[in-house]
C-alpha cells in the first residue's frame, strides 16, 4: 500500500475545558476522496483548522507527504502542497474574479518591499504568467466569461467554483473542501463535481466534508465518520450505510436537528 499523504497521530484540540478533538488518527491515501461525515458539533471544521494550520493542536501530530507539518502556518501549508475551501466562500468582492484568482500564489515579486523598484522587468513577466495561468484555471471552473465581473456579483455556487480555482492557483496535492455542495444549484452543483472528479482522476487528493449524504456515498470512498471529536467510523460506503453506531450517531443526530 501506498504511503499515506496526509496522516494525523493522536491529534487533541481544547477549547478551554470543551474538546473538539479527542485522540484523532487518520491515514489519507494518495489519490483518494475521503468524505468526512458526523453531526454539527462533531469536530469536522476543527479538523480541517488543524489540519490547514488555523489552529495549533493541544496535542497529536499532523503529517503531510511524510513530514511532519504540526502547527505550521496556513501559507507554509498551502506551498507545501496542501489547500482548503471554506463553507462559506470569501472572495475580495470589490476585486474581479480575475484578480481573486491570481492573488492566490503565494512569494510573488510584487509582494516584495523592493520588487516594483529592483525587479519591474520580472514582476512584469511573473504578472503575465499568472494571468495566464489564472485564465486557464478559470475555463477549467468554466468562469472565464465572468473574469472581469466583481467577485462579490457572481451567484453562491459560481462562489464555490472561484474558491476551488483559487485553490488550484497553488496545485495542491491534497484538497480539503468544506461543503461544496451547500447552498449551490444542481445546475452547478454537476459542474463542481465533474471537477472535483476531473481533478481525483487526475490524481489529485480530496478531504470533504459534507452533510449531504447521496453525495458522499455516490462520490467519495473511503469515509470517515467522527462524532464528540472522536473517530466512530472508517470505511466503505457500503459498510457506513450498515454500520449500526454510524446510523445512531449520525442519521439519528440529523432527525433530532
Amino acid at each position: 500500500m501506498s504511503a499515506p499523504i496526509l496522516a494525523t497521530r493522536g491529534l487533541s484540540h481544547f477549547f478551554g475545558p470543551f474538546q473538539a478533538l479527542n485522540d484523532v488518527s487518520l491515514e489519507i491515501t494518495p489519490g483518494s476522496m475521503t468524505g468526512l461525515i458526523g453531526p454539527n458539533g462533531a469536530g469536522k471544521s476543527t479538523l480541517f483548522n488543524v489540519l490547514t494550520g488555523a489552529l495549533r493542536p493541544s496535542a497529536g501530530q499532523v503529517v503531510l507527504k511524510g513530514a511532519e507539518v504540526t502547527g505550521h502556518t496556513p501559507d507554509a501549508l498551502f506551498r507545501a502542497g496542501l489547500a482548503r475551501s471554506f463553507q462559506i466562500p470569501r472572495p475580495f468582492a470589490r476585486m474581479s474574479v480575475l484578480e481573486n484568482v491570481m492573488l492566490a500564489p503565494m512569494a510573488q515579486v510584487g509582494e516584495r518591499l523592493w520588487g516594483a523598484f529592483l525587479s519591474a522587468k520580472a514582476m512584469r513577466r511573473q504578472e503575465e504568467e499568472i494571468r495566464a495561468r489564472a485564465m486557464e484555471v478559470l475555463d477549467f471552473v468554466t468562469l472565464a466569461k465572468l473574469a472581469d465581473q466583481a467577485a462579490g456579483q457572481i451567484s453562491g455556487g459560481q462562489m464555490k467554483l472561484l474558491e476551488l480555482a483559487r485553490v488550484l492557483m497553488g496545485d495542491p496535492a491534497v484538497i480539503l473542501l468544506d461543503e461544496p455542495a451547500a447552498g449551490v444549484n444542481p445546475v452547478l452543483t454537476e459542474v463542481l463535481i465533474d471537477k472535483i472528479e476531473t481533478l481525483n482522476r487526475a490524481g489529485k487528493t480530496f478531504v470533504i466534508i459534507e452533510h449531504d449524504m447521496d453525495f458522499v456515498m455516490r462520490h467519495c470512498t473511503p469515509i470517515i465518520a467522527l462524532g464528540q471529536g472522536r473517530v466512530i467510523f472508517e470505511g466503505t460506503p457500503e459498510d457506513a450505510l450498515a454500520d449500526p453506531v454510524l446510523l445512531d450517531a449520525y442519521l439519528g443526530a440529523q432527525a433530532d436537528g
